[in-house]
């Protein structure tokens, strides 16, 4: 169930890339097109098949973790970029490209950075599952580690939320409702992610649905926006969401 889940999840995100490349080679909308070619490349680097090749390739210590990692930044801050101007989410944007977002990206990156760096990263292990079970003082860097890759996307998710609730029970076109409502849910399940520690054993699948339920949602709601811009013309009205100017 896992693995058909994690390779759907791949599947349609490829897809969807690849349906972007012709607007992207003419100029249009090419930051949606980079959204997608990095949330399909993030989604490749979790699966295990992959991921092992990949490190192997990379010298086996797990470097492809800390490139997924920085990939998954990416992502979720063009994702929010693209959201909240979209949607006319003006306070959540600044609270993105403002010195409080830029300073919850760079702390992050550079904590990302140095706990792998002390980490023991000796042989490739998709999750760095293997890692958990070694000595006391490694595993505690994995959990840290794995807080500190969780914490700004997370961050993003949060601010994003506000916007996708309103622009739901707005009266923006129905398709567009839709894709909010699909971005909200995945806005709900990253922060959820915060708490994988605390989950017992036994619920090792919900932590797979969780990711990439956050993925699906985010691709099929940006998909969906595209196709109403479509189907609407690009001229319609930007929902507001903040006390702006």
């Amino acid at each position: 169930m896992i693995e058909i889940l994690q390779w759907s999840t791949l599947t349609v995100s490829g897809l969807v890339a690849v349906a972007r490349v012709p607007s992207a080679l003419r100029g249009r909308n090419r930051t949606l097109f980079y959204i997608f070619a990095l949330l399909t490349l993030a989604t490749l680097l979790s699966i295990e098949a992959p991921y092992l090749a990949i490190d192997q390739a990379l010298g086996g210590v797990n470097a492809t973790n800390l490139l997924l990692r920085y990939v998954i930044f990416a992502a979720i801050f063009f994702v929010g970029i693209r959201i909240t101007r979209g949607f006319g989410a003006d306070d959540a944007y600044r609270m993105l490209t403002g010195r409080i977002g830029i300073a919850a990206l760079g702390l992050t990156s550079l904590t990302v950075l140095v706990v792998f760096l002390m980490m023991d990263t000796a042989g490739s292990s998709a999750g760095l599952v293997a890692m958990t079970g070694e000595d006391d003082g490694n595993a505690l860097l994995v959990q840290y580690y794995g807080a500190a890759g969780r914490a700004y996307p997370a961050y993003v998710s949060l601010v994003l939320l506000p916007a996708m609730v309103l622009a739901v029970r707005s009266t923006l076109p129905a398709l567009v409702r839709i894709a909010a409502f699909l971005l909200g849910v995945g806005s709900v399940a990253i922060p959820l992610t915060l708490l994988f520690p605390f989950y017992p054993p036994s619920w090792g699948p919900a932590t797979f649905l969780i990711n990439y339920t956050a993925i699906l949602c985010f691709v099929v709601g940006l998909a969906l926006i595209a196709v109403a811009r479509l189907r609407h013309g690009r001229g319609g009205p930007r929902l507001r969401t903040s006390t702006a100017k």
